[in-house]
C-alpha cells in the first residue's frame, strides 16, 4: 500500500463510512456505483494501509471494529463538509432546487404569504418550500431557516436583509359599531373608546400619532388605551373589529381587503399610527458569501410579488 496515494485512501476512507451507515457491502457497493468484490477490495487495502482490523464481519451483518469506528467519527465532519461544499457548487449551474425553510409570522403567513406560494412552486418545481409559521423571532442559523419574512423596523447587522415592501398601520373600526359608539374626531377621543391592542410582554397599551403630511401642523400625540379585548395577533383583532367589538390598530397587510370591501372603515384618516408595528416588510438570513439559487429565487418572487405593498383606501 505504499503505492497508494493519500487521494486513494481518502476515497476508501468515505467507502468505510458508507459501509458503516448501510451495514452491507452489497448497499454500499450499490450506493458508491461500483461492484461488491470492488468494494471488499477497498476495505481491504484500507486495513493493509492502517495496520489494523477495519471491519467485523459475520454471517448475518457487518460492524466495524473500534479502530473502524473511530476512523469513521473523526472523519465524518470533514465529508459532510465536502457535501456541502459540492451541493453549494451545484446552485450555480442549472435551476434552483432543494429545500427552502421560511419563517413567518401566523397572520402575515396565512394572508399574504400561502396565497402566493402555489405560483412560486409552478415556476420553480424542484423547489420544496417548508414554511413555518410562529411570531416568535426565531434564531435563523440555530434552527436552520434559509429565510425569515418579517414586518420589523429594523434588521441584526450580522444579517442581509432584501425590502419587499413599506407598510404601515392603520385605524379601523366596523361600521355597526361607529354607529353604535360615534366616531372619534382626534386621538384624545380614544380613550372613551373599546380599543383592541396588539399584546406584547410587559407592554402598556397606549398608541402614538402623527398628523398626516400636508395638514395643519400638530404634535405627535400618544394616547393610553384600554379595552374588552386584546391579543397577540393582527388576524384576532382583525375578527374582532368585524363583529364589532371596537376600534383596531393593525398592519395594513391584515386591514387593506377588508376596508376595501367596506367591511372595515378607516379612523382618523388624518392622523397616522406610528411604532405599534414595522414600517417595511423584509426578507431576512444570516450573512453567508453563498446564497443559494433557491433563496435568490424566492426572494425575487417576492419582491415582485409585494411590489405594491398593501394599498388601504382612504389612507394616505
Amino acid at each position: 500500500m505504499k503505492d497508494k496515494t493519500i487521494e486513494a485512501l481518502w476515497a476508501h476512507v468515505h467507502g468505510l463510512g458508507v459501509l458503516a451507515a448501510l451495514g452491507s457491502y452489497t448497499a454500499a457497493a450499490q450506493r458508491l456505483g461500483i461492484s461488491k468484490a470492488a468494494m471488499s477490495l477497498r476495505v481491504a487495502e484500507l486495513e493493509r494501509a492502517t495496520g489494523v482490523s477495519l471491519v467485523r464481519r459475520t454471517t448475518r451483518s457487518v460492524r466495524l471494529t473500534e479502530a473502524g469506528q473511530q476512523l469513521v467519527d473523526d472523519t465524518r465532519g470533514a465529508f459532510e463538509d465536502i457535501e456541502r461544499s459540492y451541493a453549494g457548487v451545484m446552485e450555480f449551474a442549472g435551476a434552483p432546487r432543494g429545500v427552502l425553510r421560511v419563517t413567518a409570522p401566523v397572520a402575515l403567513g396565512r394572508q399574504e404569504l400561502v396565497p402566493r406560494v402555489p405560483a412560486f412552486l409552478r415556476q420553480h418545481p424542484d423547489v420544496r418550500v417548508e414554511l413555518d409559521l410562529s411570531d416568535r423571532f426565531v434564531s435563523l442559523a440555530h434552527e436552520g431557516f434559509d429565510l425569515a419574512v418579517r414586518h420589523v423596523a429594523a434588521v441584526p447587522d450580522t444579517h442581509v436583509a432584501w425590502t419587499l415592501c413599506r407598510t404601515r398601520s392603520v385605524l379601523v373600526a366596523s361600521r355597526a359599531y361607529l354607529r353604535r359608539r360615534g366616531t372619534p374626531k382626534a386621538p384624545q377621543a380614544l380613550a372613551a373608546h373599546d380599543c383592541l391592542h396588539y399584546l406584547r410582554p410587559g407592554d402598556t397599551p397606549a398608541w402614538t400619532f402623527e398628523p398626516v403630511r400636508g395638514r395643519a401642523p400638530r404634535a405627535a400625540t400618544t394616547v393610553a388605551v384600554r379595552g374588552g379585548f386584546s391579543a397577540n395577533n393582527s388576524e384576532a383583532l382583525r375578527e374582532a373589529a368585524l363583529a364589532g367589538v371596537g376600534i383596531a390598530l393593525l398592519p395594513d397587510f391584515s386591514a387593506h381587503r377588508d376596508v376595501a370591501a367596506g367591511r372595515l372603515q378607516v379612523v382618523l384618516p388624518g392622523w397616522r399610527p406610528v411604532g405599534a408595528f414595522g414600517d417595511q416588510l423584509h426578507a431576512i438570513r444570516p450573512y453567508s458569501p453563498h446564497v443559494p439559487r433557491a433563496v435568490q429565487a424566492f426572494v425575487t418572487y417576492l419582491r415582485e410579488a409585494f411590489a405594491d405593498g398593501f394599498p388601504v383606501p382612504g389612507v394616505g
